[in-house]
C-alpha cells in the first residue's frame, strides 16, 4: 500500500463529498478529486467508524463482488465453531482527465516503481508464487482464490512490501510490548504485507460499470489485492477504473476504489490500552481511523482516512502527468 508525501502547487486538489455517485460528472472541476470513505455510513459501527464485513456484503453485493479480495471471499473460519470477524474501511473517489480513456495507458502503472513513486516510506521486492504466503501456507489459505494461484498469472507482478511505523508509534509499540505477558509475541512496530498487480481483463472490464454507475465504455482496470499482512489488516484492495467521458470525446473520468478489512479480533482484544493512561490512544481503532495523538506523517502512521486521501491524489497527478 502506498501515499503521496508533501505537497505542490500543481497537485489536485480533494473535494470531501457524502457520495461519490450523488456528483453529476459534468459537476467534477478540472484537477479536483471527489472523495468519499464510510465513516459517517449508517452501517459503521460507532466506535470504531469501521463497517461490519458482514453487513457491508449483505447490504453491497456489487460493491462485494468487485471489492472483495476475491468474488467468493467469506470470513474465515479458525475452527469449526468460530469465525474470524471483520470490519472494512471504504473509500472511493473520481476525477476528470483532459484526454480520451484511450490515451491512457494503465499497463504503466502495473510494476514497483509505480508504488515506490506514491509512496516513498514503503519499501518493496519483486516474490513468486513461490512466495506468496496463502500459497503455501495452510493457516493462510483462506486468502487464496479458490481457481488459482497467487502471482502465477504471466500478466501480474508480485511485491513483498514493508513499513516501519513513523512518530510515536514504534515507541508505543515498545513500551505496550514491555507491558504484555511474557508469553505472548511481541507486536511489530512495522506492517509487512504481500500484494498482486494486475490489469482487469475481459468480462471484468464490461462488468465495471455495475461498480462505477457511470454509463460509458471501460478503458482499463488496475487492480492491487493485498493477499498477506503480518498484523491487524486481512486484505487489501485498491481498484482503478478508468472510463471515457460520457459527453466529452477529449475526456476521461477516473474511479478509484480503496477497500480494506480489519481483524475485529485484534481491534477487541487490545481495547484493554484503554486502562492504561499512556497507552489510552494506542488503541488500534484510533489509530486505524487517525484519531490518535500517535497519528503522525502522510502514510499509514497517519490513519486509513489521510491514507486513502493521500493516495488517490498520488495517482490522479499521475495519470494527469502521462
Amino acid at each position: 500500500m502506498a501515499i503521496c508525501t508533501g505537497a505542490a502547487a500543481e497537485e489536485f486538489r480533494l473535494e470531501d463529498v457524502p457520495a461519490v455517485a450523488g456528483v453529476p460528472i459534468a459537476e467534477i472541476k478540472p484537477r479536483t478529486v471527489i472523495f468519499a470513505d464510510q465513516r459517517n455510513d449508517k452501517l459503521a459501527d460507532s466506535s470504531t467508524g469501521l463497517i461490519p464485513f458482514d453487513d457491508w456484503a449483505r447490504s453491497r453485493p456489487v460493491q462485494r463482488r468487485f471489492l472483495s479480495l476475491f468474488a467468493s471471499f467469506v470470513e474465515p473460519t479458525l475452527n469449526q465453531q468460530t469465525k474470524l470477524k471483520l470490519s472494512v474501511y471504504h473509500a472511493e473517489a473520481r476525477f476528470r482527465l483532459p484526454r480520451p480513456a484511450t490515451a491512457l495507458d494503465l499497463s504503466r502503472y502495473a510494476n514497483v516503481a509505480f508504488l515506490e513513486q506514491i509512496d516513498p516510506a514503503v519499501k518493496h521486492r519483486p516474490i513468486t508464487a513461490g512466495d506468496a504466503v496463502p500459497n503455501k501456507d495452510a493457516g493462510a489459505a483462506h486468502n487464496r482464490p479458490p481457481n488459482r494461484r497467487w502471482c502465477e498469472d504471466e500478466t501480474a507482478i508480485c511485491v513483498q512490501s514493508r513499513y516501519m511505523f513513523e512518530g510515536k508509534i514504534p515507541a508505543g509499540i515498545q513500551l505496550a510490548n514491555k507491558l504484555r505477558d511474557e508469553g505472548k509475541k511481541p507486536i511489530p512496530d512495522f506492517i509487512e504485507f504481500q500484494s498482486e498487480i494486475t490489469l482487469a481483463a475481459q468480462p471484468q472490464l464490461a462488468e465495471l460499470p455495475s461498480l462505477t454507475g457511470l454509463d460509458s465504455t471501460v478503458a482499463g482496470a488496475l487492480e492491487q489485492n493485498i493477499f498477506w499482512v503480518n498484523q491487524v489488516i486481512q486484505f487489501g484492495k485498491l481498484l482503478a477504473v478508468l472510463q471515457q467521458h460520457p459527453t466529452e470525446p477529449e475526456a476521461a473520468i477516473a474511479t478509484v476504489y480503496i477497500l480494506i478489512a480489519v481483524r475485529n479480533d485484534v481491534l477487541n482484544k487490545q481495547r484493554e490500552y484503554t486502562n492504561t493512561p499512556i497507552l489510552r490512544n494506542l488503541v488500534p481503532a484510533q489509530l486505524l481511523m487517525g484519531k490518535s495523538s500517535f497519528n503522525s506523517g502522510d502514510s499509514l502512521s497517519a490513519g486509513l482516512p489521510k491514507y486513502a486521501r493521500g493516495r488517490v491524489k498520488a495517482i490522479a497527478d499521475m495519470m494527469e502527468r502521462e
